[in-house]
């Protein structure tokens, strides 16, 4: 219709964008309103969150429909159209595959969020990256895909291949898939999760979780190391999990006393010195055990709980530092080793 009024393409194609972009955006500005009337009054966020989130990705579909429709209206060969065109669909096809990636994130996440509330537990943040993982791979699948469908190539022959080779595929892939299964039984069975403090395989491993991911998880050392573990290594070890099953820990200090000294008034002593520490928790109780009559020494043990398993290094820091002063203070002896030589002419 237009070309019986501009004769000129390219600027009958200008005209044509500069109309269409303003219906596309004033269409998008009455149902963003709507939408914003209409959940104004509910308690939840997640409406405001998905046209923050999604705005971008709307922007980029405007100038993508607009610049098709556009073009048509210039007179192309026909080869050239073609590219083009496939051009503007593989970038709608990626810009799509993200916005769906987008809502289908904070839909999970609030999902999980419920879930969490009703049952007074933190969100699983292991399963959130699980789910980020899964989803990035089939939408890139999917997107790969169109694309090459829409260029041209066959992709019945080759969906019909994989089929065939599915077995052989599915063995050659049995470590990966059993790492993802296994990863997936970790967390859902909740015995790690990112942030736990973990002892692995007779305690030569020890460290935080960082990451737990399709294939693998990350475990920082103390050393401020990476150790990658595979997850079915992760699911048949054992694991012992210091944050479970609460945070609270107990710190245990060994130290000894000079023979001939109080044992009530060194028990009273440090009892007094462990309830000033800073992270100390009175429930359960603190013990002082007198364990032994060594050689050089009267050994005893102090058993004392903290409020977490992240503060157990300095409480055990700060409980030697008091114990030491206290009993310095008391003129109860701390006793090294010795040993009496006797030398006979």
């Amino acid at each position: 219709m237009l070309d019986q009024y501009i004769s000129n393409d390219y600027l009958r194609a200008l005209v044509v964008m500069i109309i269409l972009f303003i219906v596309i955006r004033l269409g998008l500005y009455f149902v963003t309103k709507i939408a914003i009337f209409l959940t104004r009054k509910t308690k939840s966020d997640l409406d405001d969150k998905l046209i923050e989130r999604s705005s971008n990705h709307l922007h980029l579909l405007t100038l993508f429909i607009v610049l098709f429709f556009g073009i048509g209206e210039i007179s192309l060969a026909e080869n050239v159209k073609f590219i083009v065109y496939n051009i503007i669909h593989s970038l709608m096809a990626v810009v799509l595959a993200h916005l769906i990636y987008v809502v289908l994130d904070l839909l999970f996440i609030r999902a999980v969020s419920l879930i969490s509330q009703r049952t007074k537990t933190r969100v699983n943040q292991s399963l959130v990256a699980l789910f980020h993982s899964f989803l990035s791979v089939v939408l890139i699948l999917l997107v790969v895909i169109y694309i090459l469908d829409l260029w041209g190539f066959e992709i019945g022959p080759l969906l019909a291949g994989l089929g065939i080779a599915g077995l052989a595929i599915a063995l050659a892939l049995q470590p990966i898939l059993s790492n993802i299964f296994s990863g997936a039984s970790v967390i859902l069975d909740k015995s790690v999760k990112v942030g736990d403090l973990v002892y692995l395989e007779s305690q030569s491993i020890k460290g935080r979780i960082e990451k737990i991911g399709l294939r693998s998880t990350q475990i920082r050392t103390f050393d401020n190391e990476l150790i990658i573990i595979p997850n079915n290594k992760l699911a048949d070890g054992v694991i012992q999990n210091v944050a479970l099953p609460e945070p609270k820990t107990r710190v245990t200090v060994p130290f000894g006393v000079a023979y001939g000294s109080d044992i009530a008034q060194v028990k009273k002593i440090v009892l007094g010195e462990i309830g000033r520490i800073k992270d100390f928790v009175n429930e359960p109780e603190p013990v002082i055990r007198f364990s032994e009559m060594a050689d050089s020494s009267l050994n005893f043990t102090a058993y004392f709980y903290v409020n977490s398993f992240e503060n157990r290094a300095s409480a055990l820091d700060e409980a030697n530092t008091r114990i030491y002063n206290a009993l310095n203070k008391a003129g109860i002896e701390i006793p090294f080793p010795q040993m009496d030589v006797r030398v006979e002419k």
